[in-house]
């Protein structure tokens, strides 16, 4: 009998996308152009939002991010040398401030495996925007490590924080992390965030079909009325190493359909603008929002594109600025920090960088996943710039 077993094949490639280098002309000489103030780019988004990628690591093996078979013990992670140190960030961050960022997230891999992470936050809490207020700052975590580190992250001045969890069931979760680890212990981590004071918590799963779906109605059953907000995310088709299939995906409506079955749900509108999720909140029994009971988000990033008002710019743990999510290429910062550039300098090159964005991957993806028009080349991980 021959052997139908599907065998994968795993590429032996350094997962990480290649980089651009920032046209000098746009930085040095008579050329140079000193920006200060918001940014545009060519559809009309402004820069609001920076992610930063503190570390390409990851102490889970999610399917949908870091599969075992791709991140192995063998995988060529970035030396510390590569990595920007939290001056570097810091600074960078700064002059994505002075352009209009509102709002910056600390991602990774894992970003508390990040050693000494709370002199980041602290550095970047004393930020202010271009009106004077205080950044919005905040983490997205798998939460292995939160219960240990909820109250010194508050003390260094982080606002709130995003837990990924993909189910309550204990096997679901431990199948779905694939490192065994207990669910127990991310619910502990929330817990200890919520008395530390980091809020309001968001709580993300990503829901894949067959896999975990099983888990709609009990993570909503168990969220609702506990003042987190619990948001259903559809599986991505970033990077090359998950083995995406357009099967795999639940579509955001047929979620919001399982919740309807045994919950009252009715539209909420936008909290702000480029928000990626779609707002539901639980009803009373006169049809309005229950606000003691919360609400819901589901983010549709197959199904529908948000990219006509995606206003957020990533940067990856060794300074590569990405505009999108499903880029296939970023823009070398590092060696701008590194070099003998000022921060005027600095501030010309982010300005280039988004003032030249067309990025709208989402929109031209096509219904069965499909690569854009001349699109041909292998897309940054996610475990890389963040989600």
């Amino acid at each position: 009998m021959p052997d139908k077993t599907q065998h994968r094949i795993v590429p032996l490639i350094d997962q990480r996308a290649g980089s651009l280098t920032v046209p000098l002309t746009a930085m040095t000489g008579d050329r140079l152009k000193p920006t200060q103030g918001l940014l545009i780019d060519t559809r009309g988004r402004p820069l609001r939002d920076l992610r930063i990628s503190v570390t390409d690591r990851c102490n889970f093996r999610c399917s949908y991010c870091m599969p075992k078979d791709v991140f192995t013990k063998d995988y060529p992670y970035l030396p510390h040398a590569s990595l920007l140190t939290f001056e570097e960030i810091a600074r960078i961050a700064r002059q994505f401030v002075a352009h209009g960022v509102q709002k910056i997230r600390l991602t990774g891999g894992e970003p508390l495996l990040r050693k000494n992470i709370e002199l980041l936050i602290e550095q970047l809490s004393a930020l202010r925007t271009t009106d004077g207020t205080a950044l919005d700052l905040t983490l997205t975590t798998n939460g292995a490590l939160l219960a240990r580190k909820a109250q010194a992250l508050k003390a260094a001045g982080l606002n709130r924080l995003t837990v990924s969890l993909d189910g309550l069931d204990d096997a679901v979760f431990r199948a779905m992390n694939d490192v065994d680890f207990p669910v127990r212990e991310v619910l502990d981590g929330i817990e200890a965030a919520r008395k530390a004071g980091l809020g309001p918590i968001k709580v993300n799963m990503v829901v894949k079909r067959g896999t975990n779906d099983s888990q709609i109605l009990p993570m909503a059953r168990h969220f609702r009325g506990s003042g987190i907000v619990l948001r259903f995310i559809e599986y991505m088709d970033v990077g090359a190493t998950n083995g995406w299939r357009m099967h795999d995906v639940m579509p955001s409506a047929e979620v919001v359909g399982v919740l309807q079955k045994e919950l009252a749900l009715i539209p909420l509108e936008a909290s702000q603008p480029g928000e990626t999720a779609q707002r539901w909140g639980y009803a009373d029994a006169n049809g309005q929002h229950d606000r003691a009971a919360g609400e819901i988000g589901v983010i549709s990033s197959v199904t529908q594109a948000f990219c006509s008002d995606c206003n957020r710019a990533r940067m990856s743990t060794e300074g590569q600025i990405y505009l999108c999510l499903f880029a296939s290429q970023g823009h070398n910062l590092r060696d701008l920090v590194r070099g003998d550039y000022t921060d005027t300098q600095l501030a010309a090159a982010i300005a280039h960088i988004w003032t030249g964005r067309a990025d709208r991957y989402s929109e031209l993806r096509g219904f069965e996943g499909a690569a854009p028009p001349g699109d041909g080349k292998r897309r940054v991980e996610m475990s890389y710039i963040g989600g």
